[in-house]
């Protein structure tokens, strides 16, 4: 049972993780990061069922997408306010920019998808854990039932590959 438990530190550690998934759910900045204060907020109201303080970075990812997912589903409900015709204007030319920049990344990220799809098992599943999921080594390897430096080194290798086949398409 985690005795005492130092919120400014887990804050720290594992910010960057909830916004990501929060952001990936609800694709709003400020929406996100009001999921993430409404999840160390409920995280604080129950950190006493926490049992390992070790899992603390899977507990609150599983409270961060649950509060998001809800958030979403409020603001669907929400009634839609009209805007007045010059901010719409304003609106859609900082969207353009933004939808190409979008479209870039969206292409980036399809190339890695496929060049992961080509490594073996083992490396596509610590790289999923890791970079979709924003998992650490040791949650990994709890996951995968292996050790953190047998995380570590397959993490090493598919990167590496990885490198080596985004060196080939470029010299091609």
């Amino acid at each position: 049972m985690v005795n005492k438990i130092d919120f400014s530190e887990v804050y720290r550690m594992y910010y960057k993780r909830l916004f990501h998934i929060s952001f990936s759910i609800t694709r709003d900045l400020h929406l996100a990061e009001d999921v993430v204060q409404e999840t160390f907020i409920k995280a604080m109201k129950k950190v006493e069922t926490i049992e390992e303080e070790k899992k603390m970075g899977a507990w609150l990812s599983v409270i961060a997408t649950r509060t998001a997912i809800d958030y979403v589903r409020s603001e669907r409900k929400k009634p839609a306010t009209l805007m007045e015709e010059d901010m719409l204007e304003c609106l859609g030319k900082e969207m353009m920019q933004n939808v190409e920049e979008e479209v870039e990344l969206a292409s980036f990220q399809e190339q890695v998808n496929a060049a992961i799809a080509t490594l073996t098992t083992e490396y596509q599943a610590v790289l999923n854990l890791k970079l979709l999921h924003g998992l650490k080594e040791y949650e990994i390897a709890s996951i995968l039932d292996i050790k953190p430096s047998t995380v570590k080194t397959r993490i090493y290798r598919a990167r590496k590959q990885l490198k080596l086949l985004f060196l080939k398409q470029l010299t091609a």
